[in-house]
């Protein structure tokens, strides 16, 4: 994914997705890193072409392996996620993801055979890993996750939290790998058995959907692709400010090429154009008192951002803010933050079928 020309949020916003966070130079690892004689396939660094599974990692945690890309991340990027958010959006998330799509995600995997050490999942913008802990546990059979994101902070809380069965009680093993999605390639992604991600589509232009279209439909590979913001939000009580609010934060959203609300319609034809069928899902979130912390947080990252955008709605959107976390706090308010899925079943290649 091109990053370096997306801006920061505005001071004290917080971020209203997950995603791909900024790199740092240097982190401390929570699990010792694996060595590896090959690039990241996201990286860019060399060969373009996956690492190997090899040996298993750290003889503390068999089950993870740690890796690095081999050349220096750009300094500009996404902003950074913080654990505490993604922490406080993760129930939210794994109760609005479509169920109804997992069904036709079991039928799809099925369909791909001489898979015998089982599902190889790739989870591109990974974040703490929340799509692994959710979904990881819906299918059945042996998983091998290979959790990709820009910063290695995200990636050390995703490894060292990541689920360890499957439905059926068989083994998942995970390794993470640090890189840019606007390397992406068909190699990246050989041996993939599905992709997966979490609000990420609603953050990458129209070229780099397109692109990770493409590499899909090369693998062969399912994608499962969750909670792209809809561009459409529920506040009750109503506020006669409600819909300018909106208006803008979806402006923000498409600043600097990047598609927002319109990514999934854009997603659907680019996989579709690549012969998959595809399937798209509402995955709202219902937030009532009981996830007032949630609402708040979210309340002023989307205040904000509407703000950035329109900086003479300040003053009206300062009052309507208060106004609303006011209302939060008292256990008044409810919020609908609708997002949508989006499931693409791509043709088997030669190799996976």
């Amino acid at each position: 994914m091109s990053t370096s020309k997306r801006p920061a949020p505005a001071a004290g916003s917080v971020p209203v997705r997950s995603g791909l966070g900024e790199a740092r130079d240097a982190a401390s690892p929570l699990v010792p890193a694996a060595p590896s004689d090959q690039s990241v396939g996201l990286s860019g660094g060399g060969s373009d072409r996956p690492a190997g599974r090899g040996a298993e990692g750290a003889a503390e945690r068999p089950t993870v392996r740690l890796r690095e890309a081999p050349v220096p991340q750009p300094p500009a990027g996404p902003p950074r996620y913080a654990p505490e958010w993604l922490r406080l959006r993760e129930p939210a998330d794994a109760a609005a993801r479509a169920h109804d799509l997992i069904e036709p995600l079991r039928a799809g995997l099925a369909r791909l055979k001489g898979r015998a050490d089982g599902l190889v999942v790739h989870d591109l913008g990974c974040g703490t890993g929340s799509m692994g802990r959710w979904l990881a546990p819906l299918l059945d059979g042996p998983q091998h996750w290979v959790l990709h994101d820009r910063d290695p902070y995200l990636l050390h809380f995703a490894a060292v939290a990541a689920p360890r069965a499957a439905a059926d009680g068989s083994r998942v093993t995970v390794e993470t790998r640090r890189g840019d999605l606007a390397r992406l390639t068909p190699d990246a992604l050989t041996g993939a058995a599905l992709v997966t991600a979490s609000a990420l589509l609603d953050v990458l232009t129209a070229a780099e959907v397109g692109k990770l279209a493409a590499a899909c439909t090369a693998a062969g590979c399912p994608a499962l692709l969750t909670l792209s913001v809809a561009g459409r939000v529920g506040l009750t009580p109503a506020h006669p400010l409600d819909a300018e609010i909106t208006e803008a934060f979806n402006d923000h959203q498409r600043r600097t090429g990047m598609l927002g609300p319109d990514a999934v319609t854009t997603a659907a034809e680019a996989f579709a154009g690549h012969g998959a069928t595809v399937r798209a899902h509402s995955s709202p979130w219902r937030l009532g008192p009981g996830e007032g912390e949630l609402t708040a947080q979210w309340l002023r990252g989307w205040v904000g951002a509407a703000v950035e955008q329109r900086p003479e709605l300040r003053e009206r959107a300062g009052r309507y803010l208060d106004e609303r976390l006011a209302a939060c706090a008292a256990g008044e308010l409810r919020v609908i933050v609708h997002h949508t899925d989006l499931l693409a079943l791509c043709r088997p290649t030669g190799g996976t079928s």
